[in-house]
């Protein structure tokens, strides 16, 4: 039995190691997004998308150094990327964060 759970402690550091390279990627290619992006709305998904890609890459590594630590910062991170989406899509939809107008 020790035989087995040695090799699957193996194979899952090799199937998390090649997911953090795929994410390392990843996050290039969205970072080129972002810079290429045709439109704002492509630059705010490609920004959402990288948000999404950190928390992966931050619970994978929390996998990989077995420890449950890296769970809030995957929390902080998923909050925090709620809350520039939503502040992202008012100033795309509205043009400016704060309405400074006296009706």
């Amino acid at each position: 039995m020790s035989a087995l759970q040695d090799n699957f402690a193996e194979i899952i550091q090799m199937i998390s190691i090649i997911c953090l390279i795929a994410l390392s990627v990843s996050i290039l290619l969205l970072i080129i997004r972002v810079m290429k992006g045709p439109s704002n709305a492509d630059r705010a998904v490609a920004l959402d998308a990288i948000g999404i890609n950190i928390m992966a890459f931050a619970a994978l590594l929390a996998i990989i150094l077995i420890t449950p630590n890296f769970n809030d910062i995957v929390l902080l991170i998923g909050i925090l990327l709620f809350i520039g989406t939503v502040a992202i899509a008012i100033y795309l939809e509205k043009g400016d964060l704060i309405d400074t107008e006296d009706d």
